[in-house]
This record gives C-alpha cells, sequence and structure tokens, in this order.
C-alpha cells in the first residue's frame, strides 16, 4: 500500500506486490508510469509518503542500511570510472562496501567468474564494449552477494547477440536471487521472466504470470486465422454464433483466406472444423494468432489512461 507524491503528482498510489527468492519478474509501465520512483522507493532514495517496505522482512525505513545492503542495482545509464581498469573498477566497489581479507577476494573471484570479465579483467573500461560496460555495471551490483538485484534496461543499447548473452546471464543470477528487471523491450521480458508486473499512473494494473498474460487479452485481440476452400464459405462462418466478423485477406492460389473476430469468449475452432467437414470445404489452415505480452501491455495500458481521462 505504498504511495509517493510530488506535490499535486501523484507518482505511485496504494501500490502492493510481493516478490520472492529464485523470482525474475519483469517490471513494466509506460513513460511516466511510476517505474523509477518505484525502484528509488525500494532502494531507499526516496521515502514512501505512505505504505510500507519490506526488504527481507526488515522495513528499509527502519534499517535502511540494512536493507540497502541487500540490493544490487544496475542503474539504466550505467554510471562506469571509463580511466579505470576492470579490476580497479571492482576493487573500488570493494572499498566502498568496506570488504576485506578473504571474503574480499572470494567475492571478487566469484564476481568476475558469474558476470564473465575473465577475458577483460585487466583491460581499461573504457576499452570494452557495450556489452561487457554492462557485465562490469553488474559485477559491481552483484559484488557484496546481494540476495536482490534490481535491472533498469540491462540490455539497452546492446546488439543482438550481446542480448542474447544477457538474457543468460540474468537467468543464471535469478537461480538464487530476487530479481527485478524493468525494460521496454517485451521480448526481453518474455524470454528472461517468468512474471510481469504492470503499472500504470502509479499504481498497480496487472500481476501475473507470463504463462498466464493471455488470460488477461480482450477478445478482440485473439483472433482466429483460417485458409479454406469451397462455396459459401463466408455465410457459413458468419452462422457461427461466437463470430463476430469476417476480415477478408488476400486469397493463396485457390484458397479463400480469413482472419476471424470473435464476439465473446468462446473458441470457435471446433465448429469451424464441424461445418468444414459437413460443406466437403478443404481446411488448408486452422490456428488461433497467438497473444504476446507486447499486445496485453498496449491494451491493458491505453485502458488505464482513458479510465484515468488522459
Amino acid at each position: 500500500n505504498v504511495s509517493k507524491n510530488f506535490g499535486p503528482l501523484k507518482a505511485v498510489q496504494n501500490l502492493t506486490f510481493n516478490i520472492t527468492r529464485g523470482e525474475i519478474v519483469g517490471f513494466l509501465g509506460r513513460n511516466g508510469a511510476g517505474k523509477t520512483t518505484t525502484i528509488r522507493l525500494l532502494t531507499s532514495y526516496y521515502t514512501a509518503d505512505e505504505g510500507k517496505i519490506l526488504i527481507e522482512g526488515v522495513d528499509n525505513t527502519q534499517d535502511d542500511l540494512k536493507t540497502r545492503n541487500s540490493i544490487g542495482y544496475l542503474p539504466e545509464n550505467n554510471p562506469l570510472y571509463e580511466d579505470l581498469l576492470v579490476s580497479e573498477y571492482l576493487d573500488f566497489i570493494a572499498d566502498l562496501r568496506k570488504m576485506k581479507g578473504s571474503d574480499r577476494k572470494g567475492n571478487i573471484d566469484r564476481t568476475i567468474e558469474e558476470a564473465g570479465l575473465q577475458q577483460v579483467f585487466h583491460r581499461p573500461i573504457h576499452e570494452l564494449s557495450k556489452g561487457y560496460h554492462q557485465r562490469v555495471g553488474l559485477a559491481g551490483a552483484i559484488l557484496h552477494r546481494p540476495s536482490i538485484l534490481i535491472l533498469d534496461e540491462p540490455s539497452e543499447g546492446l546488439d543482438p547477440n550481446q542480448k542474447l548473452a544477457m538474457r543468460d546471464l540474468i537467468k543464471s543470477l535469478g537461480k538464487d536471487r530476487t530479481v527485478l528487471l524493468t525494460t521496454h523491450i517485451m521480448q526481453e521480458v518474455e524470454n528472461t521472466c517468468e512474471r510481469v508486473i504492470i503499472i500504470g499512473g502509479g499504481h498497480l494494473i496487472l500481476d501475473s504470470k507470463l504463462e498466464d498474460v493471455s488470460q488477461h487479452a480482450p477478445s478482440e485481440l485473439k483472433n482466429i486465422y483460417v485458409e479454406i476452400e469451397g462455396s459459401e464459405i463466408e455465410k457459413g462462418l458468419s452462422s457461427i454464433p461466437s463470430i463476430e466478423s469476417l476480415i477478408r485477406l488476400d486469397p493463396k492460389e485457390n484458397r479463400k483466406r480469413y482472419i476471424v473476430e470473435l464476439s465473446g469468449e468462446i473458441d470457435p475452432r471446433l465448429e469451424i472444423f464441424k461445418l468444414s467437414h459437413e460443406n466437403k470445404w478443404n481446411l488448408w489452415d486452422l490456428h488461433q494468432d497467438d497473444v504476446n505480452l507486447e499486445d496485453v501491455f498496449n491494451h491493458l495500458t491505453k485502458e488505464d489512461e482513458r479510465k484515468r481521462g488522459s
């Protein structure tokens, strides 16, 4: 039930969610939705006006030093000291974290391996690719072995191969940590996360397992594709009660092609198959177009904005 206002601006409104260890959660919202404010509340950069934030059971207003120590944070712009070697940068972070002795060496060695920095450990940061820049920033975030990772646009600016490598790295880091991932790239969430939280206007719009996201899509997004041969096809298909309308596509050879728009939640594919058999139509293709996360995100955020009159 967390809220945060800046004068008349209600940046976060009565926001509630819970994330457990081992979960990788996508945290999504349009620009201005309240994602950055929420992250700053979680990391104790801001203090909530109302509500409570518990990090591993500890109220972050009561002991923010302890809760901050539980969190590793990779910001969007990933500020690094470009003139330092990678080894010098990690030593600097270790100094800030007051690491000493065998724990310090053990953490650095383990972090180098986890972040895949063996080949660049003794190179200046300014010579590294964008992908290795992100890895160095991520190494700094996990050096103190936090149980929670907050990653803000970790794949921003990476090429396709680097994005794949970053995705695999995040998955490996999430095996024994809590990971909150913000991104504008829906494919990254679909391929990395098992759960998604969507906010808009500072409040919760959706909290769902990724595999269940399509259930939150309206019927107009769940279209059926039909490729078929025969006579009086449109008349026959239009007789099915669950079909709202047909969008005629360009034919393919002698086959007619349609996008079937639904009038409700009932799947008409079985009725289409039976009708094809009864009318001796040749049914070449019949499938439901997949509803992806981006479709659901766009629908839910636009509907939320409409309700709020923005």
